[in-house]
């Protein structure tokens, strides 16, 4: 059973920390005694949270802009004192098919997802190896070990992210330094708004990923997969030949839970305020 306990007084810094995910993550740290930190691109959303929760360091952080994150996580530690943990939870996931995805959104989504944890990664590090402690989570997605349809460019930035954290897991084993991945199911956020999970699977709600976060602070290890049954299906389905993985899922309804069965209307606000 994870210690809780060892996270009280950790300085915890969280990107995206305005809403869903991210704002459930700090919420559930500040709980156990952690030293807050949230940054998100969203001013106005961001300053509202901190302050309504009362979190140690709260503002404006664009994740792919390098000045902009260096001088956040400056902030942190001016006021907090040395960063422990990183969570790299800044993400986006516009649907459709990739096809008619402008390019613009494209690349919106590669550097949000992609060069974002990656900028921010590289920059704990650099302050966490002369310490020889800390860590770092990157919010990865169950899209990350699968394929699916109305996700292309989302599903590559997820790999993306899982094949990174693993390598720095490698390249710096021994430091102090650990690496961790959360895999999410979709969660009841507004990124899920509108979708419907396939068959057998339901949306995890976000303090269930807070609570896996927390568990990995407490106790590090590689990966946390949430929910527990769609992180059995996506491991078993990854294991199986190819056509059959893909006629399981087509079976389940993952052919179109991306595509033809959103609700745009209810979608609506969630893909103008990304695609903005």
């Amino acid at each position: 059973m994870s210690d809780f306990a060892t996270i009280a007084g950790k300085v915890v810094v969280i990107t995206g920390g305005a809403r869903g995910i991210g704002l459930a993550t700090a919420t559930a740290l500040q709980a156990l005694g952690a030293k807050i930190a949230i940054g998100d691109i969203d001013e106005t959303t961001v300053k509202e949270s901190g302050a309504a929760r009362g979190f140690d360091v709260y503002g404006t952080l664009d994740v792919t802009d390098p000045q902009s994150f260096t001088d956040f996580l400056d902030e942190v530690e001016r006021r907090l004192g040395p960063i422990d943990v990183l969570i790299n939870n800044a993400g986006i996931m516009p649907t459709g098919r990739v096809v008619d995805e402008p390019d613009q959104i494209t690349r919106r989504i590669l550097d949000i997802n992609v060069y974002g944890v990656i900028l921010g990664s590289k920059l704990a590090i650099a302050r966490m190896l002369p310490r020889g402690r800390g860590h770092v989570i990157n919010i990865a997605s169950l899209a990350g070990e699968s394929h699916i349809p109305g996700l292309a460019t989302y599903n590559a930035s997820k790999h993306a992210v899982l094949g990174f954290t693993d390598t720095l897991r490698e390249e710096y084993r021994g430091t102090g330094v650990e690496f961790s991945s959360v895999l999410p199911t979709l969660t009841k956020t507004e990124l899920g708004t509108g979708i419907s999970l396939p068959k057998l699977m339901r949306p995890a709600e976000p303090e269930e990923i807070a609570d896996a976060i927390a568990k990995l602070i407490a106790s590090p290890r590689a990966k946390a997969r949430v929910t527990a049954v769609a992180g059995l299906i996506a491991q078993v389905v990854g294991l199986l030949p190819q056509s059959v993985g893909d006629a399981i899922g087509r079976a389940l309804g993952s052919q179109s839970a991306f595509l033809d069965d959103v609700d745009s209307d209810a979608r609506k606000a969630y893909e103008h305020r990304v695609r903005d």
